[in-house]
């Protein structure tokens, strides 16, 4: 039994080799792309709007209300980077309704590139709001003695992010195929509806899960490090 997209070569050309991953993520991102075309030209300030916009403005301020909730000072700095993150594996999740079709999160090269774009966004986002130099001494807090271990805690929770969707959505292409075997007609549709929850929920924890380390990060400096318009003002105050 194939349990993930990787082995499913539906190409191949002088040891290049298209699989069903690379296949079903650009149709993914080619979905959610048309989609979001479709409706944002429609956008409409009047009493009257369409389902479409309903639906976006829902997901939009459900996402942002998320983040707020997580303690972000400013939601809508991070509403693009998180929200996509949920989109694209909610997306990829729910369209296993469709014949044919497997998740690319069911692979472990999809959730580890995401994964490691949550790793590039945590310090860009940091470095962003409090300084290059502000991000870099974190990793020496409490003392310098901790630089080692801060970096392993750094990747560790990146592979624990990608291992974890991984694993959620292998193991219910598993289970899906096993009940196959067992019993074809009913137990599978149970087992298809609750993957589409399933997908979702885990579609929620990993944009959470982001999110929480970004805002811990940005806190961390906060609570740790003065702002750079505060040492701007108490070097004028100096000066004067």
């Amino acid at each position: 039994m194939e349990i993930s997209p990787d082995v499913w070569v539906l190409y191949e050309w002088r040891g290049l080799r298209l699989n069903a991953t690379i296949v079903f993520t650009w149709g993914v991102m080619a979905l959610l792309v048309v989609l979001s075309w479709i409706i944002t030209t429609r956008l409409s300030e009047g009493e009257t709007v369409s389902r479409w916009q309903v639906m976006l403005e829902v997901v939009v301020t459900t996402i942002r209300d998320q983040i707020d909730e997580v303690g972000a000072s400013d939601p809508e700095r991070y509403l693009p980077f998180i929200g996509t993150l949920f989109l694209f594996i909610a997306t990829a999740n729910l369209l296993t309704i469709l014949p044919g079709y497997q998740p690319p999160t069911g692979s472990l090269s999809t959730t580890a590139a995401l994964a490691i774009c949550v790793l590039i966004a945590v310090p860009l986002f940091s470095i962003t709001r409090r300084g290059l130099r502000a991000y870099l001494k974190s990793y020496l807090r409490p003392s310098p003695f901790m630089l080692p271990f801060n970096l392993i805690s750094e990747l560790s929770r990146t592979i624990a992010l990608a291992v974890r969707l991984y694993g959620n959505v292998m193991s219910g292409t598993v289970i899906v195929g096993i009940l196959i075997s067992v019993a074809p007609f009913f137990f599978p549709v149970l087992m298809q509806l609750l993957g589409l929850l399933t997908g979702l929920i885990q579609a929620y924890i990993f944009a959470i899960l982001a999110m929480v380390y970004i805002a811990s990060a940005s806190r961390a400096q906060h609570k740790n490090d003065p702002a750079p318009d505060a040492e701007h003002s108490r070097t004028s105050r100096k000066g004067d």
